[in-house]
């Protein structure tokens, strides 16, 4: 799967196009545009450059929020998209103006709104535009050959029947939480999750961007940086600074299970310490243990993001590549 890198892209009334002088940026109407100052950023990359899950209370069991965004430091990429977020569109004002407007000329009121409504059209896509931060990548050589094998393998786990984020764990520190909770040495929160080629709504880039996402989270992936989005809160890491990590964890299903896990095991849903059931209880489900991939991603800053898959190749292959992008050197940057 290519990441296929556009020239050229259209943001409300306006076209930015990349060449070898720079970005340009032009508006208008077909066969007759005016040209404008570059408005945006060109990155240019080439050769050389660049456990159990718990649903019921927990019994006593402490849990500890797992979730850590990268601190607030923000690159001028963040800057730029923090900034964008919180201009206003003016377009609701503009429809509002006209409407009014129309009522109050009376018979020429229809001819007054039909003429007013391209202008809140063009209204409409200048907020487009200015709520927008265009990032264009001239990427070639190797640095394609490492991006490509990234989209491909983030993209690759929309095969997964199961995929997850970890949001929370706690230790079993009791016999008796270990009895009441199938044996698990340890509880955890999990919010589905899942893979996709979409990036942030504001941020307009000539390129693919494979992003993961769970709740309010998501995870933008870059040519040059990784992007982190929690609700409101943005921040970036580029790839020399994360820390990817691959294994094998065992997993009590207590839920439906996926149709591509490995099942390694078996245990009760209240156990006794000698991995018996326990027969004080009635109903007393047998559950399967299954062997998911995990994958971890850290920063010296505080990240801390863990997920898990149903399929643990497909958590290889993303590991693979990411080390890829983590082994790089620095882009050149050129604004």
């Amino acid at each position: 799967m290519g990441f296929y890198v556009r020239t050229s892209l259209r943001v409300g009334p306006f076209r930015f196009t990349l060449s070898q002088a720079g970005l340009g940026v032009s508006t208008g109407i077909p066969g007759l545009r005016a040209g404008m100052s570059p408005r945006g950023n060109v990155v240019r990359m080439g050769r050389g450059a660049i456990s159990y899950r718990t649903t019921a209370p927990e019994r006593d069991v402490v849990m500890h929020d797992v979730v850590s965004l990268v601190p607030a430091r923000p690159s001028d990429v963040v800057q730029q998209l923090r900034k964008a977020a919180g201009r206003r569109p003016y377009w609701p004002f503009a429809l509002a103006a006209l409407l009014l407007a129309g009522p109050a000329t009376g018979r020429f009121g229809l001819v007054v709104i039909a003429v007013g409504l391209p202008g809140v059209l063009w209204v409409a896509l200048r907020d487009r535009a200015a709520r927008a931060v265009v990032v264009m990548y001239d990427v070639t050589d190797e640095a394609a050959r490492r991006f490509d094998h990234l989209v491909s393998s983030i993209t690759g786990l929309q095969r997964a029947r199961g995929f997850w984020l970890i949001t929370a764990s706690g230790a079993i520190t009791s016999t008796y939480q270990f009895k009441v909770n199938a044996g698990a040495s340890s509880l955890l929160r999990r919010l589905n999750a899942s893979a996709r080629l979409a990036g942030p709504r504001i941020l307009i880039t000539n390129v693919a961007v494979p992003t993961l996402t769970a709740g309010s989270l998501s995870v933008h992936f870059l040519p040059d940086r990784v992007l982190f989005r929690d609700g409101r809160h943005v921040a970036d890491l580029a790839y020399q600074h994360l820390q990817v990590a691959m294994e094998h964890a065992r997993f009590i299903e207590g839920g439906p299970v996926p149709r591509d896990g490995t099942v390694v095991d078996s245990t009760w849903r209240y156990v006794n310490v000698n991995g018996g059931p326990d027969r004080r209880f009635k109903n007393n489900a047998r559950l399967p243990v299954l062997r998911y991939g995990r994958l971890t991603l850290r920063s010296h800053s505080g990240l801390n993001l863990v997920w898990d898959v149903s399929q643990a190749p497909l958590v290889h292959a993303v590991a693979s590549a990411l080390h890829q992008c983590t082994a790089a050197r620095p882009p050149m940057i050129h604004p």
